[in-house]
């Protein structure tokens, strides 16, 4: 309800500043006038959705000539490069804000929000809508604490893909509804000759905190936390959905502890596995026959449903206006993001290779016959949880906390429920030392 109220009176704002007059005469060309020459600089990714996005921005600056400077780093370098950026003032003026660094960000004042730009009908798109994003996107990658700073970019779902051909073969006419059925049913059938059910992707880094340990935690009923921010890791919920990743286990390649996102979707790719749960990002690699030796027998589906419903992994990253630009790079930044995430270019940016968060998109018919992945990730969308990793500042520290014992849980060294208590306890004294017990900061997550 909090997004929702929070999007109506941006909506609103943006409406009264208008006028329909205006409105109509709005152009992306116009408005970009006063920032000609301007150079703005953003960090990119080095993955399909920024070079999607790369390729858009020659359009941009056709039309506006505001140049983007892209400093382009590996994920793992990211966050690090911008912090450094943000607390010496440097040049950078847009931040890339992944869905667990918004907090971070947030709490530091590194972002702007976005009302001072849609409360502004020279630089606002009337077209903009942001009730045309999936909610869970806007609210879990773009806004903080009841502020929309960033707008959806890159996004991603955790999705099931499956080796249709496997599956037939062992006598299966589709993929497994529930977590239970994957276990009960397909692991058996399909765990042979060499072949495996199911690979869950569990290396003992971000992989293994956010692809595996919560993965399992949310069907089920679990969560990190509780309302009062103490952990609920030994909670009936909890350890349901714990224990049950060691059941599946046994249906899992021999050292799954060591895959990360490359070699569970080679092994799917490769004939090894039937299923795997993975990001949207994968998909078209999956068909593409120059990467894929079963690009024929892939075929994608929303994440099974465990006893608390489909709650699937939720990844994916938003573009704000960095506080330090100054006024015109602020400027010349939101219409670039508003450029790269607007309805009129969704469809462009999946023909590139991108996922776009917008909901108008996918009601195309032949947009869905065009990606395979489409009615799986709107269906997916419908009941992401934002906070499927916590989104405060202190998730850095926490994670790593959850990549060592939730790794010696799979290794068999500890049981989930010593597990759990390790994590709770040691998650929170961060909690603790960052002033969420004695009121200094919300429970936000």
């Amino acid at each position: 309800m909090k997004l929702r109220t929070t999007v109506s009176a941006l909506a609103l704002t943006a409406a009264m500043a208008f006028g329909s007059n205006a409105a109509q005469a709005w152009s992306l060309e116009e408005a970009a006038k006063p920032y000609e020459g301007t150079t703005i600089d953003v960090v990119f990714l080095l993955r399909p959705g920024y070079e999607a996005a790369e390729e858009m921005l020659k359009d941009f600056t056709e039309r506006t000539g505001i140049n983007v400077n892209l400093i382009k780093h590996p994920y793992e370098n990211a966050l690090g490069e911008q912090v450094r950026d943000f607390i010496s003032g440097g040049d950078l003026d847009v931040a890339l804000v992944d869905l667990v660094w918004i907090g971070n960000f947030a709490e530091n004042g590194w972002m702007v929000p976005i009302e001072e730009f849609t409360s502004n009908p020279d630089l606002a798109d009337p077209d903009l809508d942001l009730e045309d994003f999936f909610p869970v996107t806007l609210d879990a990658f773009g806004t903080w604490d009841g502020t929309v700073y960033g707008l959806p970019f890159d996004n991603y779902s955790g999705l099931m893909y499956y080796n249709k051909c496997m599956l037939e073969d062992a006598g299966f006419d589709g993929p497994p509804e529930t977590w239970e059925a994957l276990k009960d049913e397909y692991g058996p059938a399909l765990t042979k000759d060499g072949k495996y059910a199911y690979a869950l992707q569990s290396k003992r880094n971000e992989t293994q905190s956010a692809d595996s340990f919560a993965r399992m935690l949310w069907p089920f009923g679990g969560s990190f936390l509780d309302a009062e921010f103490r952990s609920n890791l030994n909670s009936e919920e909890s350890q349901t959905g714990l224990k049950f990743r060691q059941d599946l286990m046994q249906y899992m390649p021999q050292g799954i502890v060591a895959y990360d996102h490359a070699e569970t979707v080679n092994a799917l790719a490769q004939g090894d596995v039937a299923i795997i749960t993975e990001w949207s990002g994968f998909a078209s690699s999956l068909k593409d026959p120059n990467t894929s030796a079963v690009a024929d027998c892939i075929e994608v589906a929303a994440e099974p449903s465990g006893p608390a419903g489909r709650k699937p992994a939720l990844g994916g990253f938003s573009l704000a206006v960095a506080s330090q630009a100054d006024d015109d790079e602020k400027a010349a930044a939101w219409l670039m993001i508003q450029y790269l995430t607007s309805k009129a270019n969704a469809e462009k940016y999946l023909d590139l290779g991108g996922v776009s968060a917008r909901q108008s998109v996918y009601e195309d018919e032949s947009v869905r016959d065009k990606f395979f992945f489409a009615d799986a990730l709107v269906e997916s969308w419908q009941e992401g949880v934002p906070e499927f990793r916590p989104r405060f500042a202190e998730w850095p520290e926490i994670t790593e906390i959850v990549q060592e014992w939730g790794t010696k849980m799979m290794l068999g060294e500890v049981t989930t429920e010593e597990g759990a208590e390790e994590i709770g306890t040691r998650m929170e004294a961060v909690l603790d030392d960052a002033g969420y017990y004695d009121g200094e900061k919300p429970l936000a997550q």
